[in-house]
């Protein structure tokens, strides 16, 4: 399973992509590498994405990324928020396509670009909730 991460600016206006992280089958998250990345990068908070079915309900995935929500907002000693992520792939495909760019051989980099589209989503409809 691949993990994307993103960043936003300091202002919490533009999300871009970081890194992807990779849990192997039957391993935990990379959570050292993780803590390397907040140590270094520190955010103010987490966003988790919460992989929900197409009708909207919460299956296996899910109840996984509540779990690691969990482990990251205990380790990091973080605010975090869990977020719908659906569409975010999808949506950081069309992006690409529409560039011209492919896809081919570049999983770990449309993880990371999926995470910043997410990240961006969820700014975006934070802004507009405060507004």
């Amino acid at each position: 399973m691949r993990i994307g991460l993103a960043l936003s600016d300091e202002t919490q206006t533009l999300a871009s992509p970081l890194e992807t992280l990779v849990r192997r089958p039957r391993k935990r998250f990379p959570m050292p590498r993780f803590l390397e990345l907040v140590a270094l990068h520190r955010p103010v908070g987490a966003v988790v994405g919460l992989p929900l079915s197409p009708e909207g309900d919460e299956e296996e995935s899910a109840c996984a990324a509540r779990e690691m929500a969990e482990t990251i907002a205990r380790r990091t000693g973080l605010p975090l928020e869990l977020w719908d992520e659906r569409m975010s792939t999808a949506r950081a495909l069309a992006a690409i396509r529409e560039q011209g760019g492919t896809t081919r051989g570049r999983k770990r980099e449309v993880d990371a670009l999926a995470a910043a589209v997410f990240l961006q989503h969820f700014l975006e409809a934070r802004r507009t909730a405060r507004a």
